[in-house]
């Protein structure tokens, strides 16, 4: 009986806590940041968004009840790069984008990446694609937002060529942001693979190593991501899940 009493109490206490955490994620507000650019470097080829990532962090956050809002730097409809619509590249969460009617219409009306603050949200994610090399890389808006983020103590994350955005970040002292931390993104060898190490303006793997991260990886094409405080970052499309896993449990442990 005694056991009984004990396993019953364990379960009403785990029911109530999976639903203080389900109640604690409705309070959450995530900025997702994507990419304008849809120029693939000096070719007649175009680029964008890497769909996948930003449908599957998307569902997995809004499924758990956070609240995402997305940006970009010219505001409207993201491009999408036309590669990551074919049907070798698609997912259980793609697909459910492209008959969700609703979250196509919030895709297409993004704000303008100027017009946000940090102060409204608890954390940021940038999905990626190789648009985030040409745009996000530079973008001064961008820069100071996920500046803003970080020195307000709040969780910052990437996955994929979205590292390319931290490119020009800056510490409180002047230092690259990424400078002794543990990074990871697209590897040279996956950027080889898919042929255009001579087409991106640079090499994920290359400029963080230069801007002193410890670079990690996982094997090519594997699904890696890792966490140094308040920093996130993922090698590929297949470490966009854990990407997001990750930061629900940075912002649950805050």
């Amino acid at each position: 009986m005694k056991k009984l009493h004990k396993n019953l109490l364990i379960g009403i206490l785990t029911l109530l806590s999976s639903i203080t955490y389900s109640q604690n994620l409705k309070e959450i507000k995530i900025l997702f940041v994507v990419t304008s650019h849809d120029k693939l470097g000096d070719t007649d080829k175009k680029t964008g968004l890497w769909i996948e990532e930003f449908a599957t962090p998307y569902y997995y956050l809004t499924d758990l009840g956070v609240n995402v809002d997305i940006v970009s730097p010219k505001g409207g409809l993201p491009p999408i790069d036309p590669k990551s619509t074919s049907p070798d590249f698609q997912t259980e969460a793609t697909r459910r984008y492209y008959t969700d009617a609703k979250t196509q219409r919030k895709f297409s009306k993004t704000r303008k990446l100027s017009k946000v603050n940090h102060d409204d949200y608890d954390a940021v994610f940038y999905p990626g694609g190789h648009g985030p090399l040409w745009d996000l890389s530079k973008d001064k808006n961008s820069i100071q937002l996920i500046e803003s983020f970080y020195n307000n103590n709040k969780p910052i994350a990437f996955v994929c060529h979205a590292p390319a955005a931290l490119k020009n970040v800056k510490d409180r002292t002047g230092q690259p942001l990424v400078k002794g931390k543990k990074v990871t993104g697209f590897t040279n060898g996956e950027e080889a693979a898919v042929g255009l190490t001579n087409v991106v303006p640079f090499l994920i793997e290359d400029m963080l190593k230069q801007n002193g991260a410890i670079y990690k990886k996982g094997a090519d094409w594997s699904s890696f991501a890792i966490s140094d405080g308040l920093l996130i970052s993922g090698q590929n499309p297949q470490s966009s899940l854990l990407v997001a896993q990750k930061l629900v449990e940075k912002i649950q442990k805050k």
